[in-house]
Formats: C-alpha cells, sequence, structure tokens
C-alpha cells in the first residue's frame, strides 16, 4: 500500500461539508461587507452583508469581532472562487419561522419593532422572520398614514402562517378589538346616567359630536351642545379636545351625552329672572311674519310680537328690526312649565298725550 502524501493526508484531516448544512465556525476576520470564518474546512467561510442581515449599509465590524463563534448554513460549498459561501441570516430566519409557528399554534401575543412602512401595511422582524401586518389589521380604525408606526415596538398575533408561500400575517386588530370590548365593560359596569365623565373629542359631524370616554363612545347631539341654539358643531368643537360631559342616557352599547348641565340651567330661577313688568335686554335672533324671537341668554328666547313692537303701526318686524340687534323690553308674560316668554317694546314707550290721542283719532 502507497503512503499517503503531506497534502493528502492534510486534505483528509478536514471535514466533508455539503449545501444546506448547519456548521460551527470561528470568526478569523471582519471587514465592513464580508465576515471570514473558519469552518474547519479545507476553505474558509464567507458571509456577505446581504446573508448577515436585512438592514441595508450596516457596518459588519460594529456588529461581529474577530474570535465571535458563529452558527450558519452553507449556501455553496464552493462559490467559484475556492470559498463557501455561508448566511446566517437564513439559519435565522428558519428559526424564526419555527418560532412564528409556535405563536400561532399557541395564540401567542408577540412583540416586535416596525422596520419598514409599505403601501399596504407593517412590515416587522422576530429573531430575523419577517411578519406582515396588512393594513386593515394594524389598528381598529382606519388609518390612512402609518408612518407614525416606524421603528415604533408593537404587539400583534399572527393570523397566518405559510411559509411556503412567504406567507406570513401578523393581527394587531384583535388585540386592540379585545381590549376595547374589556374596557367597554369596565365601563359600562360603572357608569351611570347623571355621572359627569371627561371624554375626548374623537370625530365631530353636522349632528352631533363622538367623545371617547375610554373606550366607549358616546354620541353628543347638536342639541345637547348647549342651553342655546347651535348652527355648527364644528365651529365649536376641535378633534382632540378634552370635555367634561353628563351622561344623559345609556341605552344597550348607546350613550347619549349632554352639555346641559342642571346646575347651569338658564330657567331655574325663571320666576325671578324674568318675573312680569321686568325690563329686560336682549338680541334678535330670527324673525317671523308675526313677531321677532329674541335671546335673553342663550337657552332663553322670548317673543315678542308685531304688535308690541311699537305704538306706531308695523307691517312686519324686519321693517324695523334686523337680526343681531341689541333691543330694551318689558316682560309681559311668563309661561314657566311651557318655557314661554312674552316681551313689549311698546309699553316702554311714553304714552300719547290726549291731543295726539284725538289728532290720531280723527286721522283714522
Amino acid at each position: 500500500m502507497s503512503e499517503l502524501t503531506f497534502e493528502q493526508m492534510l486534505e483528509e484531516s478536514f471535514k466533508t461539508i455539503h449545501n444546506g448544512e448547519v456548521v460551527d465556525g470561528t470568526v478569523i476576520d471582519v471587514k465592513p461587507d464580508e465576515i471570514i470564518l473558519n469552518i474547519g474546512y479545507k476553505a474558509d467561510g464567507i458571509i456577505t452583508r446581504s446573508e448577515y442581515t436585512n438592514e441595508p449599509n450596516v457596518d459588519l465590524t460594529t456588529v461581529v469581532s474577530v474570535g465571535d463563534s458563529m452558527t450558519v448554513k452553507v449556501l455553496k460549498v464552493n462559490d467559484g472562487e475556492g470559498q463557501v459561501l455561508l448566511t446566517y441570516k437564513r439559519l435565522a430566519a428558519e428559526k424564526g419561522n419555527e418560532r412564528l409557528r409556535e405563536a400561532y399554534e399557541n395564540k401567542e401575543v408577540l412583540k416586535a419593532p416596525v422596520t419598514q412602512i409599505l403601501g399596504g401595511g407593517l412590515s416587522v422582524v422576530v429573531d430575523e422572520a419577517r411578519v406582515f401586518i396588512p393594513a386593515s389589521l394594524v389598528s381598529d380604525t382606519y388609518e390612512k398614514d402609518l408612518s407614525k408606526y416606524q421603528n415604533q415596538e408593537i404587539e400583534f398575533v399572527i393570523s397566518e402562517f405559510n411559509p411556503r408561500r412567504n406567507r406570513i400575517i401578523g393581527d394587531r386588530r384583535q388585540l386592540l378589538v379585545a381590549e376595547r370590548s374589556e374596557r367597554q365593560k369596565e365601563l359600562f359596569a360603572k357608569l351611570k346616567i347623571g355621572d359627569t365623565v371627561e371624554g375626548v373629542v374623537k370625530n365631530v359631524t353636522d349632528f352631533g359630536a363622538f367623545i371617547d370616554l375610554g373606550g366607549v363612545d358616546g354620541l353628543l347631539h347638536i342639541s345637547e351642545m348647549s342651553w342655546g341654539r347651535v348652527d355648527n358643531p364644528k365651529k365649536i368643537f376641535t378633534v382632540g379636545e378634552k370635555l367634561k360631559v353628563l351622561v344623559k342616557d345609556i341605552h344597550d352599547t348607546k350613550i347619549a351625552l349632554s352639555l346641559k348641565f342642571p346646575e347651569t340651567n338658564p330657567w331655574a330661577n325663571a320666576a325671578e329672572d324674568y318675573a312680569v313688568g321686568k325690563t329686560v335686554t336682549g338680541r334678535v335672533a330670527r324673525m317671523t311674519d308675526f313677531g321677532a324671537f329674541v335671546e335673553l341668554t342663550p337657552g332663553v328666547d322670548a317673543l315678542l310680537h308685531v304688535s308690541q313692537i311699537s305704538r306706531a303701526h308695523v307691517d312686519k318686524p324686519s321693517d324695523v328690526l334686523s337680526v343681531g340687534q341689541e333691543i330694551t323690553a318689558k316682560i309681559v308674560d311668563l309661561n314657566e312649565p311651557e318655557k314661554k316668554i312674552s316681551l313689549s317694546m311698546k309699553a316702554l314707550e311714553p304714552a300719547p298725550s290726549q291731543a295726539e290721542t284725538d289728532v290720531q283719532s280723527e286721522a283714522e
């Protein structure tokens, strides 16, 4: 039997490796864009930047040091230049996929930072395995701009797991819905009609404003915004504004709110404030052919009949009055149960002299 040459013995001292095999190695050199490993083979192993991480432009000398031990996967035993092409990222992703599979089966809540904002949603990475969260599953409300989530750590569950089709879907929405439902139960358990609560204006419409009470929305209808008249809620409230509101009614999951607090009711002392014979000042709010409605204070309108505008004949209120005009009149009637007040400007005018009366009678 012939003796082996030194080169042959050296060749046989190295282990045999194959594509796809997982091997351990020691870092013997690091460059900004590649890592060189001794893997106990006749050729060194190379990990390029793109096979180490998904992060672009990372300087590998800042994350790996000579002497570090690494477990990697063989991509090519010979890359054409006699070197072994290795991957760290893909092996880590395989381990990450296994982690995600377990989380999917166990319905585990995961937490990870958002690494990328995509056109249709968010991308997060769990142990080098990517998870896509569609825009429709990011929140329990529609969000047009997802940029605020960049680099933010969020919680989610895996709702679909199919790594063969590169389809691993995360769902944050169901967690928010469940959390919101729990807050609703807690809030409804302690909320009572007549309570004063604090909320935040969530949305303003032509008919009212929706107020977030902490997981539950209540409706502040336009008719409950003030004791006075409100024409346009959007001119009064802004989204994000904090408000103290009164719980007027609760029906199933619907909450009616009000800003008409009993202690601010302008009719509370009507018998004293608007006693018959009292002289008051108000602003003409609107007019009809039969009279003008005068706002004495927000929530209290009084009727000035056309016949009570002046001792002189008036055909229409608009002939002598205008909306917004301030007038002084005398209260001639108060119907507190029906919240009706009648005014007279004529009653404050001096009575005509006998001679003026006689002249008027002759003219007629």
